[in-house]
């Protein structure tokens, strides 16, 4: 009351620099109070003690710590919907989602071409953005989205067509036959000429159980005046080596004429066979790579035409699955920015037989004798 009185006797006495004053002080503190938000408890409860702590929430936090099932969004595209826990990672830092390694993976981030995911526990939680340049995670609270941005080249890329191996199938046991006849019955008008017939079948057969294929291939032959002969073309047993993208073959084979002649054998041989790759590998193509500033729009342009055209998120990218085309040509790469601003540049090509794709490998190995018709040659042993 006293205090209250003796500002009421300034202001009355009519003294100019009092009141000035007096109103600095009152819009300094306003100004101050604004400066940072504060949640009074009794606001919410009669009793303050069983309100609980809201300071975070003055920090900006929208969030406690906790589960919370969200929609998990990677390069704009939902990929889950599950209970994430999201920690409080420090004061500064504030709360945020508990990535793991695991849990990345099985989304389809490449953890494995960053060493520094190695070196975490499966089970503990990953500061993706200090990992991988370029990539950020954003929790869109009114949605209820955990949106994660990470660049392409950090993404498992599967080659448009592929199917994994653990979708493959064997097939079903069988029992296979193919057979093709002919004959020719030949009637002469002249009596010095006698009339003969001639018959000829070719044979395909086989057999599928689990994942051997055994197969043979045997000729049969009769003419007037001669007895009839069957000759065993080749037998083989055959299974495919899915981890080594190639083929076992036992018995009676060719090796493959891609840089010399095809020459027969009995033997053993573990080739590589293209059949396992998707259309999109198979061939030569080069490996086109860049930087995008944002989500931008990657166009591919061969001779004037468009032969390529996906999307990628902010950072660098890769794209090793185009076709493979016979005609040659640089490649022109578009880069459309979010912005509508276009960045280009030319990646050389040329076709040329036998060559490979980066990281790609065909071998054959053989280890057997050679395999000849003839009676007169020596069927000598090379590997």
């Amino acid at each position: 009351m006293y205090r209250t009185h003796r500002q009421h006797s300034l202001l009355s006495s009519g003294g100019v620099p009092s009141f000035i004053g007096g109103l600095v002080v009152f819009v300094s503190a306003a100004f101050n109070a604004q400066a940072e938000t504060w949640f009074d408890p009794a606001f919410f409860k009669d009793d303050p003690s069983m309100v609980a702590d809201l300071s975070r929430f003055e920090k900006g936090q929208k969030i406690t710590p906790g589960v919370y099932r969200v929609d998990i969004v990677l390069n704009q595209t939902i990929v889950d919907t599950r209970n994430v826990n999201f920690v409080e990672i420090t004061p500064e830092k504030g709360i945020a989602a508990c990535l793991t390694t695991e849990s990345l993976d099985a989304m389809g981030v490449n953890t494995d071409a960053f060493p520094a995911f190695k070196q975490l526990d499966k089970q503990a939680c990953v500061p993706l953005a200090e990992i991988i340049p370029d990539a950020s995670v954003t929790f869109n609270v009114n949605k209820l989205r955990l949106e994660i941005s990470v660049p392409q080249i950090a993404i498992k890329s599967n080659a448009r067509g592929y199917v994994p191996p653990e979708r493959w199938d064997e097939g079903i046991n069988a029992l296979l036959l193919g057979y093709s006849f002919s004959g020719a019955n030949s009637i002469h008008s002249s009596a010095d000429s006698d009339s003969g017939d001639s018959y000829f079948l070719n044979l395909n057969s086989g057999v599928n159980l689990g994942p051997w294929r055994l197969r043979n291939n045997s000729t049969w032959s009769r003419s007037s005046g001669q007895t009839a002969e069957w000759k065993n073309l080749s037998s083989y047993l055959q299974r495919a080596v899915i981890p080594l993208k190639g083929e076992l073959t036992v018995g009676d084979d060719y090796t493959a004429g891609d840089f010399f002649d095809s020459v027969s054998f009995r033997g053993v041989q573990l080739a590589s066979d293209d059949n396992m790759l998707p259309d999109s590998l198979k061939g030569f193509a080069p490996v086109v790579r860049g930087i995008a500033k944002s989500n931008a729009q990657i166009t591919i342009k061969q001779n004037g035409y468009t032969i390529y055209q996906t999307y990628v998120s902010p950072g660098a990218f890769e794209i090793s699955d185009l076709y493979s085309t016979s005609s040659s040509g640089d490649l022109l790469v578009e880069i459309k920015e979010a912005d509508g601003s276009v960045n280009s540049y030319s990646v050389p090509f040329s076709s040329v037989p036998l060559l490979q794709r980066q990281g790609r490998i065909k071998y054959a190995v053989t280890l057997a004798k050679y395999r000849t018709n003839s009676n007169e040659q020596q069927e000598s042993k090379f590997a």
